[in-house]
């Protein structure tokens, strides 16, 4: 798939939609060195953050991608095609730890032009973060106390705050597309 490098400004896309239904990939890691790992993500925004751009993930300290997300300054997030959505099940449900997951998905780790972690072939959107922020979610500081629910062996979440660098896509993620 060509995909075009798209300015921050004019990057848009059904920001539900992409999260919720469509899911992501959250790379983090080496590419060089073939030290990284991924795992799909579906809780996140995208926005901005101290006058930059901005992608927010969340990942708990019980996978395998949290040490690459703490090790490694950048991360990646991609999205696909809906052909893809088994390889994304996949790469969300088994961890790195016991074998090569993304050599069974199918999907081509490629090199991003301006972080460390990898894209995919495949991929139809590539955002490249740099880490600019990281917190530790708390039990005590939820205000909606049903939230509790989707923690019950209390593994919270780490929040990282990446500035996007860089932005490659298919021509429906541009806003003059949309126009």
């Amino acid at each position: 798939m060509a995909l075009k490098t798209i300015d921050t400004k004019d990057f848009t896309t059904r920001i539900h939609h992409l999260w919720n239904d469509q899911w992501l990939l959250l790379t983090a890691g080496d590419f060089a060195s073939g030290h990284f790992n991924t795992m799909t993500v579906a809780w996140g925004s995208l926005g901005v953050m101290w006058n930059r751009p901005f992608a927010q993930v969340v990942v708990r300290p019980t996978r395998y991608t949290y040490e690459f997300m703490n090790q490694y300054d950048s991360f990646t997030l991609t999205a696909f095609p809906a052909a893809h959505k088994k390889a994304l099940g996949l790469l969300g449900s088994q961890s790195g730890r016991d074998g090569d997951k993304i050599a069974e998905s199918g999907l081509t780790p490629v090199a991003a032009s301006q972080v460390a972690a990898p894209l995919f072939a495949e991929a139809e959107l590539c955002i490249e973060c740099k880490k600019m922020y990281h917190a530790d979610m708390a039990e005590g500081t939820f205000l909606d106390k049903t939230l509790h629910s989707h923690y019950p062996d209390k593994d919270y979440h780490r929040i990282y705050f990446g500035e996007i660098l860089a932005v490659r896509a298919a021509e429906h993620f541009m806003a003059e597309a949309r126009a």
